[in-house]
């Protein structure tokens, strides 16, 4: 089998390796499709932290090869996704309770379960009720993503906000009521903030984005904190707490929750009410790997997500 390799900052090489076996409770799958994600980026700009190659990708759609279980309930063709990794390979030995079958009819890389499951499990805490106004702040994959999430509870309105022009058209083209620029919140609240909204969800993962989320949230509404705020200094606004406001940590460490979230939210794709379509702008070729990663890095307008297709 072949497999992509971080061997140093900012570059992999694709390396000959033999093809594992699965042992008891395990699934070897031929990768089809293997999403490149944000939380990887910081890791291949500063390269192996010790000398020893990386291996990345865990947002994985593969065709089962062979069970090492004789009972298992996955069979040689399924086609399946979920957690697990490395994914930028040809082959990847995963558990075979994290995975689930890609929903009849629609493309693997349009099914990438892993990410979706992270976001319908983050939105499924905050229960929006139908009528409810929501805002998503970041209107990148995963703000693009929660969008779709968003609209499928039945809202009264969506309300995008990103400072990127070409990010607030793709949320206006997928529903969102109204695109802000975060510099045009102050004056979409008014005087009153009587435009404030019921649930603010920030995908943003800096503390900017915090700081343009927090004024939108109504009393006693609920601000959800899915962005990935790595380097530790995000900032809590105070006048969430004199306003009542509810505030969920987005992030989920219990696969269990994961997994259950993971097979509503493959539903809702089986089911077409939410779509990768849009949100997969760019596919590489598996020795392609820095190109994907130089892409998102340079914030490309075009870019949204990227997949790697051994």
């Amino acid at each position: 089998m072949k497999i992509s390799r971080l061997i140093a900052p900012r570059t992999s090489r694709v390396e000959e390796v033999p093809t594992p076996r699965p042992e008891p409770g395990q699934v070897l799958l031929e990768v089809v499709a293997c999403g490149v994600c944000t939380s990887d980026l910081d890791v291949w700009r500063k390269g192996p932290g010790d000398g020893r190659p990386t291996e990345l990708g865990h947002e994985v759609v593969g065709k089962v090869v062979a069970a090492g279980s004789a009972d298992s309930r996955w069979r040689e063709g399924d086609l399946v996704t979920g957690l697990g990794g490395p994914g930028f390979a040809t082959h990847v030995v995963t558990e075979e309770r994290v995975l689930l079958p890609v929903p009849h009819g629609i493309r693997p890389e349009h099914a990438i379960a892993e990410p979706i499951a992270t976001l319908e499990e983050a939105i499924a805490r905050c229960a929006p009720a139908p009528g409810a106004r929501v805002a998503v702040v970041g209107l990148g994959f995963m703000g693009l993503g929660l969008v779709q999430l968003a609209l499928a509870r039945a809202p009264r309105e969506v309300i995008g906000v990103d400072p990127s022009p070409a990010a607030r058209q793709r949320a206006l083209g997928l529903g969102c009521s109204v695109a802000l620029h975060p510099e045009e919140v102050a004056g979409y609240l008014g005087n009153e903030g009587d435009s404030r909204v019921d649930l603010v969800i920030e995908a943003t993962g800096v503390t900017p984005g915090l700081e343009t989320a927090s004024p939108l949230v109504a009393p006693f509404g609920t601000l959800c904190v899915v962005g990935y705020h790595h380097a530790g200094t995000a900032r809590f606004d105070m006048e969430l707490w004199y306003k009542g406001a509810t505030v969920v940590n987005g992030f989920c460490p219990d696969r269990g929750r994961v997994m259950r979230a993971m097979d509503d939210a493959l539903g809702l794709v089986a089911r077409r009410r939410f779509s990768y379509a849009p949100l997969i702008t760019h596919s590489f070729a598996l020795d392609q790997v820095d190109a994907a990663y130089e892409l998102m890095d340079a914030r490309e307008t075009s870019f949204v997500k990227g997949v790697i297709l051994p």
